[in-house]
């Protein structure tokens, strides 16, 4: 299914033998300290399997763990729901795909009436902007609508996201596996059945609750791809080291795999990379810190020494505006994600460390993602790579304008549609607009084009 990557830059932290070695860590913890599993289920399913339980608490042995590992497929299909299959994501190491995130209490308004709540016509309208930008893969919704009834806010927002867009969609719900089954319901009867992955978290440190366990479970009986995403913090829920953070968290995900597996073997499964660093002056987790970055690549090496498909983060910023401190940690993650090569990379055009999302943000953050893929394609070095012939031709002092090659291949390099490159004479006779002004208008622009009609009618 994957096809063979040629050469191409990309990020390590961890070779073969710290991956080793780190695994080691993570399976004594495991094997001795063990987890919390606040799941009925979830625990009858270890104590069949010979773990050894003693209340909520399981520990678990290596050789459950190296079965669980054995057992999860290393590729699948995430569909769109494009009848051509265009939009179709295979989720498998190596290959990378960009995409928004969820959940955010505030948006920053593009009609420019700042930071407020968000609303469930902000969830459809950025899934609609999302299924124009050619670099945004998947969709989440950007926000938790201040107007949606609470108990049903998961079903209201997947309903919104399903009438933006045919992309694939990833689901991340308050509540336990029960609303999955309605949500995979919905997405059959919009043509977008296998269009679903659901993201769950884990509560460090080392214990998995009713909740995530219950929606990595019924994932597995329904064959939606489950994302377990940790989240231990520097300090609080983890030690103050990056290293002993990354061994939390990959017992949590290890663990919830087990389950995962032991519930449906094969059950489609990601690993989540989830470091966290708290501020202890200002009380904030920073989604920018190097230090963040360095955890999740660690974690992210753990998920490709393993095999598994991987989730972590790109395109995101602490600022609370869409400013130039927005700008730059937007193009700074764009570049780590592409690097670090995880599989789903979200949190494209989030601001305030997670709190609030932006328009603005979203659209800049398509445009760095598409200068990301562009520096981290594949560059070969076959014959007609190396053009050894037109070099020749040229000779000393030649030129290459007038040749076939040039006129065959020049617009295979990137070109920006948002950073000016002209002379200035030409970028002051075109109206003299920074970044941001070009960004608000490409923005409202396409806010305000005829959306598509993504919800087939019966």
């Amino acid at each position: 299914m994957t096809e063979t990557v040629g050469p191409r830059a990309e990020l390590r932290v961890w070779d073969d033998n710290a991956c080793r070695k780190v695994h080691d860590a993570t399976c004594r913890v495991l094997a001795e300290t063990g987890i919390e599993i606040r799941h009925p289920r979830a625990l009858e399913l270890l104590r069949q399997a010979s773990a050894d339980v003693a209340d909520t608490r399981a520990r678990l042995s290596r050789e459950l763990i190296d079965r669980a590992l054995a057992a999860a497929p290393r590729a699948f299909v995430l569909k769109g729901r494009a009848p051509d299959g265009s939009l179709d994501r295979e989720l498998a190491d190596g290959r990378t795909w960009f995409g928004t995130g969820p959940d955010c209490l505030y948006v920053a308004d593009p009609q420019g009436s700042g930071r407020r709540r968000a609303l469930l016509a902000d969830v459809e309208r950025y899934a609609a902007l999302c299924e124009k930008l050619p670099n945004i893969d998947f969709i989440m919704s950007m926000g938790l609508p201040e107007d949606a009834d609470i108990e049903r806010v998961d079903l209201a927002q997947l309903a919104a996201m399903l009438a933006g867009t045919r992309k694939p969609i990833v689901v991340s719900s308050p509540f336990g596996g029960a609303p999955l089954r309605v949500m995979n319901e919905m997405a059959g009867v919009c043509d977008g059945a296998g269009s679903l992955a659901c993201l769950t978290m884990s509560s460090p440190p080392l214990q998995l609750d009713e909740v995530c366990l219950d929606k990595l479970i019924v994932c597995g009986e329904l064959g939606v791809p489950a994302i377990l995403a940790p989240s231990p913090s520097a300090g609080s829920t983890a030690p103050a080291s990056i290293a002993a953070i990354v061994v939390v968290a990959n017992a949590e995900v290890l663990a919830g795999l087990v389950v995962s597996q032991l519930a449906h073997p094969g059950a489609p499964f990601l690993y989540g990379a989830g470091v966290g660093v708290l501020n202890m002056q200002t009380m904030v987790e920073s989604y920018r810190s190097p230090s963040v970055a360095l955890g999740n690549q660690a974690c992210i090496d753990l998920a490709r020494w393993y095999g598994l498909p991987s989730w972590a983060y790109a395109g995101d910023s602490d600022s609370k505006l869409f400013d130039e401190q927005a700008a730059a940690e937007s193009a700074m993650g764009a570049i780590l994600g592409e690097l670090c090569r995880a599989t789903l990379l979200h949190d494209v055009g989030y601001l305030e460390s997670g709190l609030q999302s932006s328009y603005e943000a979203l659209v800049l953050g398509d445009e760095l993602v598409g200068y990301a893929r562009a520096f981290g394609a594949e560059l070969p070095i076959d014959d007609e790579a190396l053009a050894l012939g037109e070099i020749m031709l040229a000779g000393p002092g030649g030129n290459h304008l007038a040749r076939p090659m040039t006129r065959a291949n020049y617009r295979r390099f990137h070109r920006s549609g948002l950073f000016d490159q002209s002379a200035h004479d030409r970028w002051q006779a075109a109206g003299a607009t920074t970044l941001r002004e070009r960004v608000a208008s490409r923005t409202q622009e396409l806010l305000t084009e005829r959306e598509r009609q993504c919800v087939p009618s019966r």
